[in-house]
């Protein structure tokens, strides 16, 4: 959501051409994210995070940990994002394929527009020898379900000597599949764009225009994070009372942020360890781990890496906001002196 500006452009864009060049220069924009190769915290089962920053309020929830299921819902005045996400990786030696079985959508409010996105799969390289780093090969499509229009925008591999690494090219297209507007850059710089002919040449007499940038970033940032992610473990983007299953309690992720890694190791273990006891007492009392924020609908849909059980935002956030409920809420930001809980048993 650091670019989420994209898609308020884009809910106010009257060509529908360009309303595709913001919203996947939006798409885009999270992949400077993926240079970082510190290994993430594995969410814990019912895990959520919160945020309230900029006019857009977002929540997310881990709803399954074998398969590890997360899914995420945000709203402003201009559009409402849903996300449901299965990762799937496959491990070749020195090398990890994460392909990002999921589904993102994006309806814009002001005409009602559904944008459907399918993202390109990542690859881990040299996991034992070697300088780890991460590529984005492969193709991200942005289909207005709408109109039929899309953008088609090609991720290149690296090459020898790092040829051609961070570039994405491609168009946006009509519903009759030709070239209205052709786009490129680099998804850990900026991304530009600009009116063609069928042939996918510029057209004469228009100019590459900028769609986005990235923001400034921290000089020699140990964790590689950008302002605004350091923002996210901070509490000036929570809402005033917190869900004590927010991830921004978690004392390993206190731990690591404060440099101690040992306790940081030690409290991951304790979380784990109590994740799967939680386990072991809902399957004894024969019940199932029911998500608090989304629900498992009937739809199951398919992506290039493999069918998709749909969960959707049941709504009972927003009516937890509006009644101010203090049922399991922090009102205490003290990290120090509030437990992360997101079980549904207590021991």
């Amino acid at each position: 959501m650091e670019y989420s500006y994209l898609l308020d452009q884009a809910d106010e864009c009257e060509d529908p051409y360009l309303r595709l060049v913001y919203a996947s220069s939006w798409a885009i924009s999270v992949y400077y994210a993926f240079q970082r190769t510190w290994k993430p915290f594995n969410p814990i089962l019912g895990e959520t995070f919160e945020m309230d920053h900029g006019g857009v309020q977002f929540i997310s929830e881990q709803v399954s940990h074998h398969p590890p299921v997360s899914v995420a819902h945000a709203e402003n005045q201009h559009f409402i994002y849903d996300l449901t996400s299965k990762l799937k990786t496959k491990f070749l030696g020195n090398s990890l394929d994460v392909y990002p079985v999921g589904r993102t959508r994006v309806t814009l409010k002001r005409d009602g527009v559904v944008l459907e996105l399918v993202p390109p799969l990542s690859k881990v390289n040299n996991l034992i020898f070697g300088r780890t780093w991460v590529d984005v090969p492969g193709e991200m499509v942005m289909t207005n379900l709408t109109t039929g229009d899309k953008a088609v925008l090609y991720f290149q591999p690296c090459g020898w000597f790092g040829a051609g690494r961070h570039e994405v090219d491609g168009y946006v297209y009509n519903a009759a599949e030709e070239p209205k507007i052709l786009m490129t850059g680099k998804w850990t710089e900026s991304m530009s764009y600009q009116p063609c002919d069928l042939e996918g040449e510029p057209l004469p007499g228009t100019e590459m225009k900028q769609s986005w940038q990235l923001a400034d970033i921290p000089e020699n940032d140990k964790f590689q994070y950008t302002h605004f992610a350091h923002k996210l473990n901070s509490f000036s983007t929570a809402p005033r009372k917190l869900l004590a299953s927010d991830a921004r309690l978690r004392p390993d992720r206190y731990a690591l942020e404060k440099g101690e890694m040992s306790k940081a190791g030690a409290e991951k273990t304790i979380l784990e360890e109590r994740q799967r006891a939680e386990k072991r007492t809902r399957e004894a009392n024969g019940d199932k781990f029911v998500p608090r924020w989304f629900q498992l609908t009937e739809e199951v849909t398919s992506t290039p890496w493999g069918d998709l059980e749909v969960y959707e935002f049941n709504g009972k956030y927003n009516e937890y906001r509006k009644t101010n409920n203090t049922l399991d809420v922090i009102t205490n930001q003290d990290v120090k002196s509030t437990e992360f809980n997101p079980w549904q048993y207590t021991s």
